[in-house]
């Protein structure tokens, strides 16, 4: 096996300590990972970053669910109209220039950034339940535009629905974080879909690398609750930031071949 190959399968544990800490971050890791590291041409490491990511929610959203922290009727309501938005931004991703997707992502990756080192508006009522009528309609638009974006780009997973789901649903964090990872399951399998029909993957390294993120998100799940929150969150953020920002340094060349034709 090349060594590429193997950092990449090693750095997969950081994947699911994301996802197991902070209920996100997944894809913001997978893709530059498979993309720079292991050498995945951009679009096959969307494709592979949804299902790795959609597979490791699925096994995190049980632990969750066992501690009664997923609303199932919310995250089916909102993880329904992200597939929709997944699987058509996955299917226009299949025909998008690579380097069109990578910098997409990265402007992702850096208002990810943003949003994280500034911190998520707690709920009214801070820990406590909030009783909110659902506004439906608006959760259906919100869960479409995320889907579409988590589709494109194979990110913008957990760091939108969270706080979308704080806001709209009136959920204290810790049951926000259970419930989208039932939401970033379902977009993800349904903006795999949409690549599949003209992406194809690496099935023995996108399997290996999705066993040892759901290692690593059993990890992130244990050491939950021992690191604060707030420097863990800050830490990670300036840390997307520079993954971001080093990503558009990156693809700047080939952008401007694109844009001048060269």
């Amino acid at each position: 096996m090349e060594l590429e190959i193997v950092i990449g399968l090693l750095l997969a544990v950081l994947v699911g300590l994301s996802l197991g800490l902070l209920g996100g971050g997944g894809s913001i890791l997978t893709v530059p990972i498979l993309t720079y590291v292991v050498g995945m041409p951009p679009r096959e490491a969307i494709a592979a970053s949804l299902f790795i990511v959609g597979v490791t929610s699925a096994v995190s959203v049980l632990r969750h669910a066992r501690a009664a922290r997923v609303r199932w009727a919310t995250g089916a309501i909102f993880g329904a109209a992200g597939m929709l938005g997944a699987f058509a931004g996955g299917f226009l991703g299949g025909y998008v220039p690579g380097t069109v997707l990578m910098v997409l992502f990265a402007v992702m990756m850096v208002a990810t950034a943003v949003a994280m080192v500034r911190g998520r508006r707690r709920a009214a009522g801070g820990d406590e339940q909030v009783t909110r009528t659902l506004p439906l309609a608006r959760v259906i638009g919100d869960g479409f535009a995320v889907g579409v974006a988590t589709g494109l780009v194979g990110a913008g997973g957990g760091f939108l629905v969270v706080p979308a789901l704080n806001l709209l649903g009136g959920m204290p964090m810790a049951i926000a974080v259970g419930t989208s990872l039932l939401v970033i399951a379902m977009k993800s399998f349904a903006g795999l879909a949409g690549y599949l029909l003209s992406v194809q993957l690496q099935w023995p390294i996108v399997l290996a690398f999705t066993a040892l993120a759901i290692a690593g998100s059993y990890v992130g799940a244990a050491l939950a609750g021992r690191i604060p929150e707030t420097t863990l969150r800050k830490g990670f953020g300036y840390f997307v930031l520079v993954m971001g920002v080093v990503v558009l340094v990156q693809e700047a060349p080939d952008v401007v071949a694109l844009l001048t034709g060269g």
